[in-house]
């Protein structure tokens, strides 16, 4: 079975700034979800946990495994979405000029990057090749896989899973630290 969930909260959650690839970690309630999670789903099995290598990500698959045999194991390939020069921008939703928006509005639209970030394309080949080539096979030979990530990563892996349309990249509305069974 693969599971997927997304990495506790931070202050630039807080703050809803683009997080991106820059590296925050979690704030005191994101360790609290974290472990709150993990006490949540202590009867879900998990053979093995990957997670992307940024430490909000790390931190939330600590806490959550904690105490639990479950290796962890970090993949670049699970890093969260880059959007360029707009990481760090707080209330993007705000700026009704704001390109980067296009990909939270319209993101079917969103077919370039825009300051220097990465394309949805980039996004679902880099998050496929690791579906493809770690979890799926584990997956196949039986084994309980958990993704820790983030919410345009997840979402990525969450589409290709479900088979959505990529106007419906953001349906699935990944929650911090709620676990979701795939397909």
């Amino acid at each position: 079975m693969l599971y997927i969930i997304r990495h506790g909260k931070t202050d630039w959650n807080l703050k809803h700034k683009l997080q991106g690839r820059t590296d925050i970690p979690l704030n005191d309630e994101g360790r609290a979800m974290a472990l709150e999670a993990g006490e949540r789903y202590k009867d879900v099995h998990f053979d093995v946990c990957y997670c992307s290598p940024l430490i909000r990500a790390r931190e939330t698959a600590e806490l959550l495994l904690k105490g639990r045999d479950v290796p962890i194991y970090t993949d670049e390939r699970l890093v969260e979405m880059c959007f360029g020069e707009y990481e760090g921008v707080e209330n993007s939703f705000s700026m009704p000029d704001c390109p980067i928006n296009t990909l939270f509005y319209h993101p079917e639209e969103y077919t370039e990057a825009v300051g220097g970030g990465e394309t949805l394309d980039e996004l679902y080949a880099r998050t496929g090749n690791f579906l493809d080539e770690v979890a799926l096979p584990l997956v196949n030979e039986g084994k309980d896989v958990l993704i820790v990530g983030h919410g345009a990563m997840n979402s990525s892996i969450v589409s290709r899973m479900r088979g959505m349309e990529r106007k419906d990249f953001w349906s699935a509305g990944i929650e911090n630290c709620k676990l979701m069974q795939l397909p």
